[in-house]
């Protein structure tokens, strides 16, 4: 089978969709400077698959190795791209980090590619906003962007629709996934943030396992439901799953075009209220929450229309909110009794 490489693979994603193509019988080989995972999820790799994944550990912002690591892996026939910062809070407060390691890491990647290439683009459904019609389709327009994290995805998919243009042995998937959670059904990896999270589910789990303090919902007056924001949470192995169908789609060459894009998400819209409720009933665990104001960059309601991906990917997901919630609570069991560090 062919060879992928996996950039940002120890993250929490990546390291998902590493599992899945080891299942669907790729080779698979990890790029990540280790920013925000750790190495010992390559044990953890091995020990759901039975492989370890080949592995280099560097800054794909540094042009020159970038070049040197390509012009070794000759075998490579697809990459999928994680690699990025992916905190939107904190771009708001550290623009100019997240223009630099999101944008420079795609570009070298691209100026070092000297042969025809499959690639996954890790986009994410910032690139809508806040939409002005729900459900989101991928031919909906993108907004400006709430945030320089969400920025930098629009950006990241301007360069490869330009370069695509005029790179016909380049062709590019762009997946545009909303909310990714939970963990591996084995419970032996999952989302693991260093330092405070600025996701929500890890910041249940870790509020429910006594490492956290009390849960913020930020804002319960907007125009929702239940007050509180709404996104379209994914499975991360449901997510993972379809990372191979992409691939599988590239190297089938069944588009008109080198460039496509499509959404991940479950189709529904899901409020922070209904996740933390989701997480109790799932697990038997009560949490402590507070309602505090609205946090800057966030959008009030978002959810996406899967059609295409179930049309054109074969892929739909499969698992709920409540096995989210359950398996991320297992993982979170298991590292607080098994730390890495």
């Amino acid at each position: 089978m062919a060879k992928i490489l996996v950039t940002g693979g120890t993250g929490y994603i990546g390291s998902h969709t590493v599992v899945e193509l080891f299942n669907a019988g790729y080779e698979v080989v990890i790029v990540d400077n280790l920013s925000n995972s750790e190495a010992a999820i390559l044990n953890q790799i091995e020990k759901i698959t039975g492989k370890k994944p080949e592995h280099e550990f560097f800054d794909l912002c540094d042009e020159a190795k970038v070049q040197d690591f390509l012009s070794r892996h000759t075998d490579i026939t697809g990459i999928i791209h994680f690699a990025a910062y992916k905190a939107v809070g904190e771009s708001v407060q550290l623009p100019l980090k997240y223009y630099k390691n999101n944008l420079y890491s795609l570009i070298n990647i691209l100026e070092s590619l000297d042969r025809k290439m499959n690639f996954v683009f890790s986009s994410s459904c910032t690139v809508y906003g806040q939409p002005e019609v729900l459900p989101v389709t991928e031919d909906a327009p993108v907004q400006k962007a709430e945030s320089p994290y969400g920025n930098t995805k629009q950006i990241c998919e301007e360069i490869l629709t330009d370069y695509c243009n005029i790179n016909k042995d380049l062709s590019v998937i762009s997946l545009r996934y909303f909310n990714p959670v939970g963990a591996h059904e084995t419970g032996l990896i999952g989302e693991l943030p260093i330092g405070v999270p600025n996701c929500l589910v890890p910041f249940i789990t870790q509020s429910a396992i006594g490492k956290r303090g009390p849960i913020t919902v930020y804002g319960n007056d907007y125009n929702t439901p239940d007050g509180s924001a709404v996104r379209d949470y994914i499975h991360v192995v449901d997510l993972a799953k379809a990372h191979v169908s992409a691939i599988k789609r590239l190297e089938s060459a069944a588009a008109e075009d080198n460039y496509e894009v499509f959404n991940l998400g479950t189709g529904k819209g899901t409020s922070v209220l209904e996740v933390i409720n989701a997480f109790e009933s799932s697990t038997g665990e009560t949490l402590n929450y507070t309602i505090g104001a609205r946090r800057p960059g966030d959008v009030e309601q978002v959810w996406g229309d899967v059609t295409k991906s179930s049309n054109l990917l074969g892929w739909s997901a499969a698992l709920g909110i409540e096995e989210m919630m359950k398996s991320a609570w297992k993982w979170e069991k298991y590292i607080a009794a098994n730390p890495f560090n």
